[in-house]
């Protein structure tokens, strides 16, 4: 089992869920998160002022997949999200150790579905 972590830039979102649709993974939680990568934020002028803002709006989506379904979840979320601009984003994968469904009890694969 795996963890997949996904920061994305918000407007891919919809194109990303598409793509996961197509993999047939539908199990997904997603949070609208602000932070910085190596892009350090932006620069803009407003009224002659320059401004930084060092955190930008993104999506981070949190996937838990049985071992099939981890190198599909990667190119789903890539399709999706990839621009090929600064700021596209990461994938982080984990070794998910235990997952637990809650209604029935059952445990590991099974209970990731």
């Amino acid at each position: 089992m795996k963890y997949i972590i996904a920061i994305i830039k918000p407007h891919r979102l919809e194109d990303v869920m598409k793509e996961l649709d197509k993999e047939k993974v539908y199990l997904r939680t997603v949070v609208d998160v602000v932070g910085c990568g190596r892009q350090r934020g932006i620069t803009e002028v407003y009224r002659g002022v320059k401004e930084v803002e060092s955190l930008l709006r993104k999506v981070k989506l949190e996937i838990a997949v049985n071992e099939d379904f981890v190198e599909p979840t990667i190119a789903a979320i890539t399709r999706g999200a990839r621009e090929g601009e600064i700021g596209d984003g990461k994938i982080f994968v984990f070794d998910l150790k235990e997952c637990v469904r809650i209604r029935t009890g059952e445990r590991g694969k099974e209970a990731i579905g």
